[in-house]
């Protein structure tokens, strides 16, 4: 299986055209969420109407999996926790979102909504806990908007943007990959990293950049490696062995590479 990570893509049309374009050389295309940019010019409702119609047709090129973000939420719970309702729609295109299961080739992929508090927090670690009794030989693969706190995916320019509980989660249940989002410039930013590994879990944030092609992570599961494309260059780490900083760059590009 070959899968495509993006993140915090955030009403990058441009960005959003490149997925489009890229997602026919994957099985599967990941975007873990801030779909929404809630600091732009255009009304909310107008964002999300046009990012359903780009999950459509990604997910006519590719399988799509999507999870909501801080930036993705409109309305709230019982509880008055805020939660992101307009993403439910992409579940009757067919796409793979919040609190989902799929399996893909020996893959399975839990999908986590982002939490506002206490209940939805719990909700999430049902959810989790549920999944990890469908764990079949293959890798089991979280698909979650922040990083673990205390982890080079999760740095930003002065301080950790991660999630606390992420980190519990993933020593309770050891999946074998989380992917991730929510602090753009962990890649870039000194200490900071697109690659981390907690016990046996690897933790993927691919960061943002500027411009029409997203920061990107591909996760070819037969090569048992994972490629990160950046302005800055690529690098790769394999699977099957430990994690060795500096991650090194990529030297030779695999076939699908465009």
């Amino acid at each position: 299986m070959r899968c495509l990570l993006v993140s915090d893509l955030h009403y990058s049309l441009k960005q959003f055209d490149w997925v489009i374009d890229a997602a026919s050389n994957f099985d599967v295309v990941v975007i873990a969420g801030d779909h929404i940019d809630i600091s732009g010019s255009v009304d909310g409702s107008v964002q999300t109407a046009v990012v359903l119609k780009y999950f459509r047709r990604i997910r006519s090129q590719a399988e799509l999996i999507v999870c909501s973000g801080n930036h993705d939420l409109d309305s709230h719970n019982a509880a008055g926790e805020k939660f992101a309702s307009w993403i439910m729609k992409a579940g009757r295109m067919g796409i793979s979102t919040d609190g989902d299961t799929y399996e893909s080739e020996g893959a399975l992929f839990t999908v986590c909504p982002w939490w506002d508090g206490p209940q939805s927090r719990d909700e999430v670690a049902a959810l989790l806990k549920r999944d990890s009794a469908k764990r079949n030989g293959g890798p089991w693969i979280w698909v979650y908007h922040s990083p673990p706190d205390e982890s080079p995916t999760s740095l930003g320019l002065r301080k950790s943007f991660g999630d606390t509980d992420l980190g519990a989660w993933i020593k309770e249940h050891s999946p074998d990959i989380v992917m991730t989002g929510h602090t753009h410039e962990s890649p870039f930013c000194q200490d900071g990293s697109w690659a981390d590994r907690i016990g046996s879990t690897w933790v993927f944030n691919a960061g943002r950049q500027i411009g029409p092609i997203p920061t990107h992570i591909v996760l070819d599961t037969a090569d048992q490696s994972a490629f990160w494309f950046s302005f800055e260059g690529a690098e790769i780490v394999k699977l099957d062995r430990d994690l060795v900083r500096p991650i090194p760059p990529l030297t030779e590009f695999p076939a699908w590479f465009k």
